[in-house]
């Protein structure tokens, strides 16, 4: 398989740092049932943010081009 065929995975790992209040309050979620587990708040959140970013600024100066 070349190099231009090989699939992209779906999730890639990723280490970040978070204020400990924030941890706090995604497990607070997560015993309320909103999220399975913090990586899933997380997902949602940066999912969140992005498409408002897009829809508001980047999307105006050009980035996130669609094909």
């Amino acid at each position: 398989m070349t190099e231009t065929n090989k699939k992209k995975p779906r999730m890639v790992n990723i280490t970040i740092n978070i204020p400990h209040l924030y941890d706090e309050n995604i497990h607070k979620l997560m015993d309320m049932k909103i999220f399975p587990s913090r990586s899933e708040a997380i997902r949602v959140a940066l999912k969140e943010y992005l498409q408002e970013e897009y829809n508001e600024n980047l999307g105006l100066l050009g980035f996130f081009k669609k094909k």
